[in-house]
């Protein structure tokens, strides 16, 4: 059976998944407790990553090499970027890109050293599952969420975008690091922490790799107002939704 491992940064982000995992048990590996069992028939290792990109990267390399992992799904929140990403809007990755790399002038900036490119494309069938699972669940968004959710989305519809996300070193969190990013790589949709660094490791593995994203803020200089409440009351039932509905429609081999 196939080994799907699931990881997100922060353990808001992953306590409903956590919850929603059948036999679950816990093995440590370098500081981290990988939480492996079965959901919706599926073999699944669910991990906290921490937050930044090595501690993702080398997250990634341990569900690949120790526990077998033959898919990787990040889940958790990024900042919106793209024009019309808005908060409480759900991105899936198309392709990830380390906005922090810069080895110039030994090579163009973003690109990563000895690669030969700067992007590291999602999987595509996976990424597509995932896109259609989240679409289905925001069309009927109030149900997962609930109305204290609902309420700091200010009743605005959410909205799916798939496109290229950006991963760096630093938490974006003024405007004029946001027009930069923006102005540097207008094709980006969002930016977090983490999932340039696993898609590269995955990219090494020739494992599938993907991201679904909840966008909590617009990397802007009000990135920081109710953070923890935010992926607490709506990004993390997101993450189980999405998850959950993927699961249950993905065939089981």
């Amino acid at each position: 059976m196939a080994v799907i491992g699931i990881m997100s940064a922060m353990h808001e982000e992953l306590a409903a998944v956590l919850a929603d995992i059948q036999g679950a048990q816990c093995v440590s590996v370098a500081g981290r407790d990988f939480w492996a069992g079965h959901w919706h028939g599926h073999a699944v290792v669910a991990v906290l990553s921490r937050i930044g990109k090595v501690a993702a990267a080398t997250t990634a390399a341990i569900l690949v090499e120790r526990f077998g992992a033959d898919v990787v799904v990040f889940t958790g929140v990024a900042g919106g970027l793209g024009e019309g990403v808005q908060v409480g809007d759900v991105v899936v990755a198309s392709a990830f890109v380390q906005h922090d790399m810069d080895a110039t002038p030994l090579f163009p900036r973003f690109e990563v050293p000895l690669y030969g490119r700067s992007g590291f494309a999602a999987d595509a069938q996976v990424s597509a599952q995932l896109a259609g699972a989240a679409a289905q669940v925001l069309r009927d968004a109030p149900t997962h969420l609930g109305h204290a959710a609902m309420a700091l989305l200010s009743g605005r519809a959410p909205r799916l975008h798939r496109g290229l996300v950006l991963s760096g070193d630093r938490f974006v969190s003024t405007h004029a690091q946001s027009l930069a990013l923006r102005q540097a790589l207008p094709d980006a949709m969002a930016v977090e922490m983490e999932g340039a660094a696993a898609a590269q490791v995955c990219w090494d593995c020739q494992v599938p790799f993907a991201a679904v994203r909840t966008v909590s803020d617009r990397a802007d200089d009000q990135a920081h107002t109710d953070f923890n409440r935010f992926i607490e009351v709506v990004a993390s039932r997101y993450s189980l939704a999405v998850l959950s509905h993927w699961l249950r429609e993905r065939p089981l081999t």
